[in-house]
């Protein structure tokens, strides 16, 4: 009795309820429906396409990004470039990054994350040629600022790109070889301006940024738009058409044993896909520590590699008077270093966790920077040995953070809180080649990587409050 009128109860319920409810209940179901899809499709060639054309942009990015270094060098005695003006440069280029990855970031929530993702490459690209054609400081300090701003949009925006294309299983892995071409392209970098900038000039560079970055730049526009993207637009068939074509890539499917409840999923895709999101939710209750340990995180990891990267291709030909050619390639074995680091991590992070390599990255690299500022400053060798790994461990953790910071937000601000958290790592690196600079001038080179090792003590601290997402769905870690 007491059955059958609680299945009357339920079907009066049902019958009460108004027609947008019940279409909106529908869109609900059918979401979940879809994440669960996504959630249940191994990696295969599908993920991997887009991981190689989306990866193609994220090396030139890196190419682009890296290749004033080794640039500065000949521009020092060609143009008679000061030391606080090197900071200048450096630091322009970073202060165009944060304001591409705010505007890409939003961008991409609201038109999609390819449409974004080409517009920025593109803007990188044609600027590249801008610097190749630049004949002084003021020119190549213009040009070097508007290709930052497509710099700093391509990385958060393809990071969200990525991660929303995977799947809780794995995920660390199959992100951190993506995020992996970053580094190879640092290397690349380093490697060719040893070899061709001595013995070309320095206009190689960029001639090698331009040309390869326009055509990524048409394959990029050519990928699926993000399912999830689409999913949170409303726009399920759509979406729909894209998962069909995941799954059609490979006949496996993840069994329900090893993902995460089709509960949790379910509920969270439900909670998540309606509204828009505000700047506001990124420091409302629930993501508000999130949200300030991910922004200490970028900030003190990028101040010290950044800073590192740009810096020791000049330190080593002006402090430690080695040839130029020589300065290059030493400066060059920081990026084989991280590479090295970064495909331990990667087949590792989902074993060992996003918070507890951070943490011991941050811990080791310091200790290590630590040592060079009180004892091997005086040394080129052991700022060779010293500093070249402790740049590789916190390289590392670069990646790390990019895979970290999408994974803790939902589809409806992922974009957007990920490029703002990269504009932390913008900020801080303008600032600290600035005050490299300053510091050499003043105090010396020792000076210069105490800091650091202070500023790791701060990234590891803050690394302690990380929350770990390992083996989690986007939608339960983040509603």
């Amino acid at each position: 009795m007491q059955d059958s009128n609680a299945l009357k109860a339920r079907a009066d319920h049902k019958a009460a309820a108004s027609p947008e409810q019940t279409a909106v209940h529908v869109a609900d179901t059918a979401a979940a429906a879809l994440i669960r899809r996504i959630e249940s499709v191994p990696f295969s060639r599908w993920h991997t396409k887009a991981r190689v054309i989306v990866g193609s942009a994220t090396f030139f990015d890196a190419f682009d990004a890296l290749s004033l270094a080794f640039v500065l060098p000949v521009l020092i005695g060609l143009w008679h470039v000061e030391p606080v003006q090197i900071g200048l440069l450096i630091g322009a280029s970073y202060i165009g990054q944060f304001i591409g990855a705010l505007f890409f970031g939003w961008l991409a929530e609201r038109t999609g994350r390819i449409r974004s993702a080409t517009i920025s490459i593109g803007i990188m690209s044609v600027m590249s040629f801008g610097c190749a054609l630049s004949g002084n400081f003021t020119m190549l300090l213009a040009c070097r600022f508007v290709q930052g701003v497509g710099v700093g949009g391509e990385m958060p925006v393809a990071a969200t790109y990525i991660s929303e294309l995977s799947n809780a299983h794995g995920r660390g892995k199959y992100f951190l070889l993506y995020e992996l071409i970053f580094p190879l392209g640092l290397m690349a970098t380093g490697q060719l301006g040893a070899w061709l900038v001595p013995m070309v000039g320095w206009k190689i560079m960029f001639w090698i940024g331009a040309v390869p970055g326009l055509l990524i730049a048409v394959l990029v526009s050519r990928l699926p738009e993000s399912p999830r993207w689409l999913i949170g637009k409303g726009r399920l068939a759509e979406a729909e058409a894209v998962v069909r074509e995941m799954e059609a890539s490979t006949d496996k499917r993840i069994p329900p044993s090893v993902r995460a409840s089709d509960r949790k999923v379910g509920a969270a895709a439900t909670a998540g896909t309606p509204g828009r999101a505000g700047w506001r939710e990124l420091l409302s209750p629930f993501y508000r520590s999130r949200t300030l340990i991910v922004w200490v995180l970028w900030a003190t990891a990028f101040f010290v590699a950044n800073s590192l990267n740009n810096w020791l291709p000049t330190l080593y030909r002006t402090v430690y008077h080695l040839p130029l050619q020589s300065a290059l390639r030493a400066a060059s074995l920081t990026n084989v270093a991280q590479v090295v680091l970064l495909l331990i991590c990667a087949y590792s992070i989902d074993r060992v966790g996003r918070r507890n390599w951070t943490v011991a990255a941050f811990c080791v690299g310091g200790f290590l920077l630590a040592c060079l500022g009180f004892f091997g400053a005086h040394s080129v060798w052991g700022v060779l040995i010293v500093g070249t790994l402790s740049y590789g461990l916190i390289g590392s953790i670069a990646a790390v953070l990019y895979l970290y910071t999408p994974e803790v937000y939902p589809t409806r601000m992922r974009a957007t809180s990920t490029g703002l958290a990269t504009s932390w790592l913008r900020l801080a690196s303008a600032v600290g080649p600035s005050l490299v600079g300053l510091l050499v001038h003043k105090e010396g080179t020792g000076s210069v990587f105490l800091m650091f090792a202070g500023v790791s003590v701060v990234g590891a601290l803050a690394a302690t409050r990380m929350i770990e997402t390992r083996e989690r769905s986007l939608e339960e870690i983040a509603p």
